[in-house]
């Protein structure tokens, strides 16, 4: 039981790290974050990827970082992370982007894949919770049937 709540300590306080000091990057415009968003806009036409969608994933990942550190919301933080890195190393492989950014010597991709695993080792540790929000969100629908 202590070493379920370390390493799920552990792992939400990586995910944080990395998603909170990656913060100061997005929204203070610097070179590299402005660099991975512009080449997603050039890439798909998409004009919101820079700045907003710059703007748009650094509070998601704000907001996981928040709900990793609260035990009753920690798996809606590993899940919206796991969502948010899904999505960054799918356009690390399958973009112009690639997996070096401005010589990184591929360690936004690394870190991107980190916070990854470490999402689903969350949720692979708190099935007990998945099953209680599953319950409650189930006790919901039955008392409150579609019209």
């Amino acid at each position: 039981m202590i070493a379920r709540r370390t390493i799920l300590w552990a792992l939400s306080a990586y995910i944080a790290f990395v998603f909170v000091q990656s913060l100061f990057f997005k929204f203070t415009g610097s070179e590299e974050s402005i660099f991975i968003f512009s080449t997603l806009r050039a890439w798909s036409g998409i004009a919101l990827f820079e700045p907003a969608g710059r703007w748009i994933i650094g509070i998601c990942e704000l907001i996981a970082s928040i709900l990793l550190f609260l035990p009753r919301t920690r798996i809606f933080g590993a899940a919206l992370a796991i969502g948010i890195m899904t999505g960054a190393i799918s356009f690390h492989l399958f973009t112009p982007l690639g997996v070096e950014i401005l010589g990184d010597g591929g360690e936004l991709f690394m870190l991107a894949c980190g916070v990854w695993i470490s999402g689903w080792i969350i949720l692979a540790l708190s099935t007990a919770d998945i099953r209680t929000w599953t319950g409650y969100a189930r006790s919901i629908l039955r008392a409150h049937p579609a019209a």
